[in-house]
């Protein structure tokens, strides 16, 4: 995830986007402090409008308990985010409190959702994002995977109806004919993603990749004890990024 990403939810106020900088410079990047210069060129660098005219050092005075300045590097002070001000951000992005690799997750999916047209399947990895929010990792993985799975039958049905029926029931010979994307309802996941390589949309170690994530989204969809790990999720999570919605 880069800046600009992460900063893409925080809408609130100048203010709320520069402790958004502080708090991703510390949490990924371990720089403990900025100068306003260095501020100012995140600041740009985010995109951020009307950058150039942003009184940054006013912004900071006035941020209260959210910011500490506390010595200086030649003549230019040095700041810093406090513990209040590393709570207010994580209030405004609504992250949980668990492993980063969840808060790293909530971040890229979000930015993720934004550039995806089709609304189903926005709508799918926007509850995802809301269940990794509030640390019910089993749902994010479900709502996760139907989102990519809908997105990759999309892919699929731009060779046509017939191509994809052929490439599923190379697979499966009890496959219905397919010529439209719902038709997909009748066809199991394993089976898209075998044809899925065969059309072309998929390779061969993306193919793989696909079917860990699924074996990982049926142990989550299914009744049971197994509870995924955070890094785990976060791991299917990037797969499912870099793979089908990038």
């Amino acid at each position: 995830m880069i800046l600009i990403e992460f900063l893409a939810p925080i809408k609130s106020s100048i203010r709320d986007r520069i402790l958004g900088i502080l708090y991703f410079e510390q949490r990924y990047n371990n720089v403990t402090a900025l100068t306003v210069d260095q501020i100012r060129q995140r600041l740009r660098a985010s995109r951020t409008a009307r950058w150039a005219k942003i009184n940054v050092a006013d912004v900071l005075a006035k941020s209260g308990h959210y910011v500490d300045s506390p010595r200086t590097e030649g003549n230019r002070r040095i700041w810093t985010l406090t513990d209040s001000g590393t709570k207010k951000v994580r209030e405004l992005l609504h992250l949980p409190e668990t492993e980063p690799e969840i808060e790293h997750d909530v971040g890229t999916l979000t930015a993720t959702a934004a550039k995806i047209r089709d609304p189903e399947v926005q709508d799918y990895v926007n509850e995802a994002i809301k269940c990794l929010q509030v640390g019910a990792l089993r749902a994010a993985v479900v709502f996760l995977w139907t989102g990519a799975i809908r997105t990759l039958q999309h892919k699929m049905m731009s060779h046509g109806g017939a191509a994809v029926t052929a490439a599923l029931q190379t697979h499966d010979l009890k496959a219905r004919k397919v010529t439209r994307v719902d038709d997909f309802a009748h066809v199991k996941d394993k089976t898209v993603l075998l044809a899925a390589k065969d059309l072309g949309v998929l390779d061969k170690g993306e193919k793989d990749s696909l079917e860990e994530a699924l074996n990982l989204r049926n142990r989550c969809g299914h009744p049971g004890n197994y509870k995924p790990g955070e890094k785990k999720v976060s791991g299917f999570a990037e797969d499912l990024i870099t793979i089908v919605f990038s």
